[in-house]
């Protein structure tokens, strides 16, 4: 898998710069290409080997796809890379809090490139003086005209 390296398209300083971005436009990520051995490493790592990802020549041959795809959790996994990627957080300390919502909407073909777009949809105060924020994420496929997972992704920041 090979991700850009430009730089963020926002850098955030502080709780007043996250909730500045309620309800605005969302930031986009640069494109990574899904290659397959990243998709033979994600199947190493959780033990998840099934032909459909991890046989192409099978893949080719039998499903419905017409190739490997992606497991939809790697897709998935992508979204906190991409987040630290297209958003520079000044802070102490960042968490992953969870996942509200997803849907894998449409295959990730071996080969395919895929950004996401993250957008805040709220943010509040916690414990510790930290912010909780909701993103809504949708990762799209080039050249697909529908998102191939949506998402609420939930982070918490210490700055």
């Amino acid at each position: 898998m090979t991700m850009g390296s430009a730089s963020p398209a926002a850098t955030l300083r502080d709780a007043v710069a996250l909730r500045a971005l309620v309800g605005g436009e969302p930031v986009v990520s640069d494109w990574v290409t899904i290659d397959q051995p990243s998709v033979d490493r994600f199947a190493e790592a959780t033990g998840d080997h099934q032909w459909i990802h991890v046989d192409p020549e099978r893949a080719r041959r039998e499903s419905p796809f017409g190739g490997a795809i992606a497991h939809g959790f790697m897709t998935l996994s992508l979204i906190p890379a991409l987040l630290e990627r297209t958003v520079r957080l000044e802070q102490r300390v960042g968490v992953n809090y969870g996942l509200n919502r997803v849907r894998f909407t449409s295959p990730v073909p071996v080969g395919s490139q895929l950004r996401a777009s993250f957008a805040v949809a709220s943010v509040a105060d916690v414990e510790h003086a930290g912010v909780q924020v909701v993103w809504n994420v949708t990762l799209e496929r080039h050249g697909n005209e529908r998102p191939v997972c949506v998402a609420e992704f939930i982070t918490r920041h210490y700055f």
